[in-house]
Order: structure tokens, then sequence, then C-alpha cells
């Protein structure tokens, strides 16, 4: 990919892009020299991004193509938006990127604040998230669009999935003989934008709607292990997997700015794939057993076979003595929740628990794969779903309609017995074969 940036003689530290729309501004590299980015283990860690203005530049306008080829953007629709990228000297490797939006008379500009080193991962996001706000703005009035963490996260890592190293470029990371020389790490991995997601969603359940649509702070930073981040790349690409998939999400995109919250405007947008909002929550629910089917790792040992059963059957609660006292935490069996929670809460956690039984029975160890089936139908069936075939046989037809529910003291009486079953099972298993 070909790319230039436009350098202005006068002022060293400004350059523009060569579409004009991007303008980096910082410190040049050979004054930045005894900053953080000139220590050794900086300049030598390839996770770790060290940007100047001309780089910069460059980086931007690829970015924006890559963005522009994945969500199949009009290539001659004139940009509105000025992006001014400025840099400062960074602190620590671990600064979080600010983004600006600013109204004028002629529409919405942009200020992106970065420290010269960041993790690559952040710098993606940061240059995902403006760019799909200035497309998102194009003709907005007063209000600016709101861009779901999903669509940047999601889109960040699809972008860059496969040789980001084209798109992002790094300062040097240090000169031989008057040379700069930087280390460079080539990953060959195919044509498969998901073969990072895939490795993370092995260990991990992908994430349900819900949970992509309000992230915590964890999840966000990343230090969820990147669960977040892979999850919302796996909805990223089921979405423009869909007939007309790329129009809808541009049409999102664009009605974002006249909607209360995003979520009205992906209604709005995607209301031929998903006429109810609960029809992309049941959708979703599909396309994680089927990605989890298609690619569901190694099995698990009975040990962690075991351990996975036992968190899934049990939720976490804050328990009170007194209004005085410090909250206790505590485990609390499925019948506890059955008996005892209003039925929002109780049926919104059984979904969740019937879902993680579908996953972990793809992964489970020989001797716990029926029990495993026995408390997933259990649930099913309290839930009204019962009629739903087993997870490997249903995927790609839409789920039949809810039966009439059993009733409460069944389902309790099916789940003593299957927990019985459990601890029997679990004592006839060898020592040796319990271990993790």
């Amino acid at each position: 990919m070909f790319a230039r940036a436009k350098v202005p003689l006068t002022d060293p530290t400004l350059v523009r892009s060569i579409s004009g729309q991007f303008i980096a501004t910082g410190v040049p590299s050979t004054a930045a020299g005894a900053g953080l980015a000139a220590r050794p283990e900086i300049a030598t860690n390839a996770d770790l991004v060290r940007l100047e203005p001309a780089l910069l530049a460059v980086s931007a306008e690829r970015i924006k193509a890559s963005l522009r080829r994945e969500l199949d953007l009009n290539p001659s629709a004139p940009w509105r938006g000025k992006i001014f990228l400025a840099l400062h000297p960074a602190q620590s490797a671990d600064e979080d990127v600010a983004i600006v939006s600013e109204r004028s008379a002629g529409g919405w500009n942009y200020q992106v604040r970065l420290p010269d080193v960041l993790p690559r991962t952040r710098f993606a996001r940061a240059m995902t998230g403006v760019l799909l706000l200035e497309f998102a703005n194009r003709n907005a009035g007063a209000h600016s669009a709101e861009i779901p963490a999903w669509l940047t996260d999601g889109l960040a890592r699809q972008l860059f999935a496969d040789d980001w190293q084209k798109a992002i470029l790094s300062s040097p990371g240090k000169m031989v003989n008057s040379l700069s020389v930087s280390r460079t790490v080539t990953t060959a991995r195919g044509l498969d934008p998901l073969t990072g997601t895939r490795r993370i969603l092995r260990n991990y359940p992908a994430l349900t709607f819900e949970q992509l649509s309000w992230p915590t702070g964890v999840q966000l930073s990343g230090a969820d292990g990147s669960v977040y981040r892979a999850s919302a790349q796996l909805l990223v690409n089921e979405l423009l997997g869909l007939k007309n998939g790329r129009a809808h999400l541009r049409a999102m995109l664009e009605t974002l700015p006249d909607c209360y919250n995003w979520q009205m405007a992906f209604q709005s947008a995607f209301r031929e794939n998903f006429p109810r909002p609960l029809d992309v929550e049941k959708w979703w629910a599909l396309q994680i057993v089927g990605f989890a089917a298609l690619d569901p790792g190694p099995m698990w040992t009975p040990a962690a076979s075991r351990d996975r059963l036992d968190e899934i059957l049990s939720v976490p609660v804050e328990m009170r003595m007194a209004s005085n006292t410090l909250p206790a935490h505590a485990d609390i069996s499925l019948q506890a929740v059955i008996r005892n929670w209003d039925p929002l809460r109780r049926d919104a956690i059984l979904q969740t628990r019937l879902r993680d039984l579908e996953l972990a029975q793809l992964r489970m160890a020989a001797p716990l794969v029926v029990l495993t089936d026995g408390y997933r139908r259990a649930l099913a069936d309290y839930l009204g779903s019962g009629s739903r075939a087993a997870p490997l046989l249903q995927l790609g037809k839409h789920p039949p309609g809810p039966p009439s529910k059993t009733t409460v003291n069944d389902t309790l009486d099916k789940l003593d017995a299957l927990d019985a079953q459990r601890r029997a099972i679990e004592s006839a298993i060898k020592p040796d074969d319990m271990r993790p």
C-alpha cells in the first residue's frame, strides 16, 4: 500500500497526511532520542508502537484505507472532519489515549492525544474509533455519534488480524552504522482473521450480547485476557457476514447521531435480520455455540471438567448478616436461584448457565459429558426451550418457539438427582485422573 506524508519545511514537528485529513504534531524522533522511546526495553518490545509525526500521518492514511475496504465505503466520498493527532512524550508504556470531538461551523473535527509510546492494540483501537466517529458524524448536527465499544474493538482486531505492520509504522528501534534498524516479528496466519480470537475463546466462553453491550473497565483495558476484544471481533465478523451486513453496519453508523443510543440505531439498521431486540440475542447465542463446535479446542482433563462444571452450577452472591455489616461472598446453587429469585433475575442467570453448559459440553472429559447434557436439558426444559436439538445439530437453524414450562418442583427434583449423580461420578474417578 502506498501512502506518504506532506512535511512542511517551516515546522518539522507538524505533518499533514497526503489527503490533508490528518495533521500530526509532536516532537520528531531526532529530538526525542532521550525519551522513553529510546530505552532498550521499549525499543525492543514488539508489542509497543513508537510514534513520530511523519510515520503517524502515513499510518493514519493506511488505517483509513483498511477501514474503507472492510466496510465497503465509497472511496470517492469526501471526508468531512479533520483529525489532529497530537503526540506528547510518554511517561509510561501504559498511558491512555484521549479523543475529543469539537463542533465547528463546517462540521466536526477531532483531536487525538497520544503518547509517543503505547501498546499496539491501544493505538489500533484509538485510530479505529476516531475514524468511525468521523464517518458517523459527516452529516451530524449538534449531537455527536456514540460508537459502541464492541464495534470499535471488534473492527480494530478485524483490521489488524493479519500483517498489522503494513498499516502501523513504528519508529526505528536503534541506529547501526548510521542506518535505522527495527525489530519485526511476522506471524503467518493464512486467510483466517479469527485465528487469534479462536486461540482466546478456546479457553474462555465468548461473552453474551448483553455483556458486550455493557463492558467493564477491566474488559476495555484488556485485563480480562482480551476476552472482550476477541468476542467483539467475532460479533463484528458475524455481522459483516450477514446478508447486506456491511450496508446495515454503514446505515447504523450514519444514523447514530440522530438516535438516543446506539441500540436504537442498531435495531433500525438491522431490522431485516433482527425484527425484535430479542432476536439478536438468540442469533448471537447460536453463533457462539456454532463457533465453539467448529473449533472447540483440546478436551479438558477430568479435573478441569469437574471444576468448570462446579463453576457453572454455582452462582456467586453477596450476603449481609445485618444492614451495618460488610457483605460476605458466598456461592448458591441453581436450586436456590429457582426457589428464591424474582423471575427476571432468575431467568437471566439461568439463560447464561444454559449457554455455558452448551459450550462446556463440547470439551468435557468423557465421564462428565452425559451429566453435563443432563443439566443442560433440565434448564432448557424449565426455560421453555426443551425441544431444542443438541448444539451440534441445530447450527444454522432458528430455534422453535418455546413450549410450556415444566413445574418448579420437577426441575428441582431433576437438579437434585443430577447433583447426586455428579457426586457419584466424581468419587468413582481415579485420583490420578483428577489431577489438573
